[in-house]
């Protein structure tokens, strides 16, 4: 199972987003710190949900943070966020 994979399985069965993407931006952080050599170091998630948008800005990203675990975020360099 990729990442990415993991990353969806669980943001959706956490939120039931109405809109969530998950894109690899690996490729533009080759030879940069962080890249492991992987392919999936760097990603970038937007999603949007009805429990989400009731939080501030920093409850937000805690709660896709805890949602993701130390199972996926501890095999990741980056994680750029856009949530509402």
């Amino acid at each position: 199972m990729t990442i990415e994979t993991e990353m969806r399985a669980a943001l959706e069965a956490a939120f039931s987003p109405a809109t969530l993407e998950v894109v690899n931006q690996s490729h533009l952080h080759k030879g940069h710190p962080g890249d492991d050599g992987s392919g999936e170091s760097h990603w970038a998630v937007v999603i949007s949900a009805p429990q989400l948008a009731a939080m501030s800005r920093v409850e937000r990203h805690r709660a896709v943070h805890a949602a993701l675990g130390p199972a996926i975020l501890d095999r990741i360099h980056a994680l750029s966020l856009d949530v509402s």
